[in-house]
């Protein structure tokens, strides 16, 4: 009889597993073998997957899409499906949380690869603890490491994870889920195609929403006045907290006439996801060099072509005359951009000057959005224009351990120097050559935190 040895990391711990080999006549009297599941793919020479309390299960749940349709409750269902393995450049990602996108009912409704048939996992962005990982994605992650990732699959209870394609977070925070998409199209489309310049004006359509919030901040933050379109009193006001010059509730106020009336030579860049009448109205809005980026057309999505109803004969014209211009942008195709985006908006973050708002549907009708069908009605509430902010769905509470939480946001805390306690947030400094990072709240000069290093020095605070 053969046996392999497999240490198998657990936080602090090594565990030994033996696994017996098979015989013929080798079984001991009287002792009968137990049924039991390994979770470790024995296939590869070692696996680290987290038995302290993790619970690991047999089967979790997941959404899948199994008919192509826009109507998002029509295209996908809940499904139980066995917890996948992770291979050996692969990480076993426990979701805590998931991104809704308005993009979501475009994949059910199969319009960006048509050559993809059902079924299909559904979702493409989350954050959790990684439980399980592959033998050489180890030398880079261990078990308890807290990441995000931008993907196919999110929306599941368990996700595996490129190790490559994961992005360390500090914490698992909704907050750090806003920049993987919305923030990140935000940031590269006003960088690549706004060219904005100090003065210009800008006009940010859905302003209060999960891209628009970011398109607000960073032409704030390259000295433009921002015009935000929203449709309550009460995202006006957010809008106007986060530097927006002139908020403009559509719903009270008529949009072309604020627009002719208070800024009569134009408008200099448009960020726009809305579409149909909306475009049109930017489109005749522009300056003279004015830039339209269209990053969607979400008033579309939802009708069985995708695309709202658009009388484009005259727009050649229209942007001729006045050297105008309208550009696409789709986040897959900037993803050489993505890492720096993301390193700039973390440490926008962590020093913050960026706000990230959330909505976890607290003030939906039926509650918070907990629970993995809980995506459903974070759809619905999304489309329903009722969102302020980042719409966010809680899929799971976070682990709790015999030993206390030993998560990386357990209190938000770290030791420092001379056992001084600083927001890890703060100092975090993602995705950048190590160096050092300086804060005017914490005057101490201090080194960069790596996340193993973050991870190792978690305290828990009264």
């Amino acid at each position: 009889m053969s046996s392999l040895l497999l240490l198998l990391r657990n936080g602090s711990r090594t565990v030994p597993v033996i696994r017996g080999g098979r015989t013929a006549t080798g079984a001991l009297s009287g002792v009968h073998p137990v049924a039991r599941r390994f979770i470790i793919d024995m296939s590869y020479s070692a696996h680290f997957m987290d038995f302290n309390g993790s619970s690991i299960p047999s089967s979790m749940k997941k959404l899948v899409v199994n008919k192509l349709s826009p109507d998002f409750r029509e295209a996908v269902s809940t499904q139980t499906a066995a917890v996948p393995t992770p291979g050996d450049g692969d990480l076993l990602v426990r979701n805590r949380f998931v991104g809704i996108n308005a993009s979501d009912i475009n994949y059910s409704a199969g319009r960006y690869d048509p050559s993809v048939k059902p079924p299909f996992d559904a979702g493409f962005e989350g954050i959790g603890e990684v439980v399980g990982l592959g033998l050489s994605a180890s030398s880079s992650h261990t078990v308890g490491d807290t990441v995000a990732y931008f993907g196919s699959g999110a929306f599941a209870e368990y996700t595996v994870v490129p190790a490559k394609e994961s992005v360390p977070v500090p914490a698992v925070k909704p907050e750090f889920l806003t920049l993987l998409v919305s923030g990140a199209t935000a940031y590269i489309a006003l960088k690549r195609l706004g060219d904005l310049a100090k003065g210009e004006t800008v006009l940010v359509t859905a302003a209060a929403g999960g891209t628009g919030q970011f398109a607000v901040q960073f032409a704030k933050q390259a000295g433009c006045h921002v015009i935000g379109t929203c449709s309550s009193n009460e995202k006006a006001g957010f809008l106007k907290s986060i530097g927006c010059d002139r908020p403009i509730n559509y719903t009270t106020e008529d949009l072309a006439k604020t627009l002719r009336k208070e800024y009569p030579q134009g408008i200099d860049v448009v960020y726009e996801s809305v579409g149909g009448s909306v475009f049109e109205l930017a489109v005749n809005s522009l300056a003279n060099k004015g830039r339209l980026i269209v990053i969607g057309f979400i008033s579309g999505y939802q009708t069985a072509s995708g695309i709202p109803p658009f009388r484009g004969g005259t727009l050649p014209v229209k942007l001729l005359q006045k050297s105008a211009s309208v550009r696409g942008f789709f986040l897959p195709h900037f993803l050489g951009d993505y890492r720096e985006a993301l390193g700039s908006m973390m440490q926008m973050y962590a020093k913050g000057k960026l706000v990230c708002e959330v909505d976890c549907g607290d003030l939906a009708q039926e509650g918070r959005f907990v629970g993995l069908e809980s995506v459903f009605r974070a759809v619905d509430y999304m489309y329903a224009g009722k969102n302020l902010g980042k719409v966010v769905v809680e899929v799971a509470p976070p682990p709790v351990s015999n030993s206390g939480d030993r998560s990386p946001n357990a209190a938000g805390w770290r030791k420092v120097n001379r056992k001084q306690k600083v927001p890890m947030e703060e100092v975090y400094d993602i995705c950048q050559d190590p160096g050092w990072v300086e804060d005017s709240a914490h005057p101490l000069r201090r080194p960069r935190v790596t996340h193993r290093t973050a991870v190792a020095e978690v305290v828990t605070t009264p």
